[in-house]
């Protein structure tokens, strides 16, 4: 069982950065591969970003390829979105999730279905 607090998130302008965390609970937080999804009003929960649970392997959706970056601290049960060159459409709710099963590749590692747990989310709302 892993369970997942979001934080970090707010109001930023266009251009701007943030930094999520996600705080796990559990010891076994270093063997379950973590992504970033997000969902903005009326639209679908979408892949983010990706980390395998060694943290040697990323994947990030082309939206955000080369503004954000997944990275995880497994000392501190601490999973992390620094985002950079913010823009509005980047403006959601942003989830942090851990895979259904420990040491999984990176296969299906943008697959929604693939997670398991949850945190709450936390909002990013980016302004013109």
């Amino acid at each position: 069982q892993v369970q997942l607090v979001e934080s970090g998130g707010g109001l930023v302008q266009a251009g701007g950065s943030l930094r999520l965390s996600c705080a796990a609970s559990g010891r076994t937080f270093s063997t379950y591969g973590m992504g970033w999804f997000r969902q903005a009003p009326g639209k679908e929960r979408e892949f983010v970003a990706g980390i395998s649970w060694i943290g040697s392997s990323t994947y990030y959706a082309d939206s955000v390829k080369g503004r954000f970056t997944i990275s995880r601290d497994n000392a501190k049960n601490t999973l992390y979105l620094q985002m950079t060159s913010l823009k509005p459409e980047d403006t959601a709710v942003y989830y942090c999730a851990a895979r259904s099963r420990p040491f999984t590749t990176i296969v299906k590692l943008t697959t929604r279905s693939e997670y398991g747990y949850w945190g709450q989310g936390t909002q990013v709302t980016v302004s013109t």
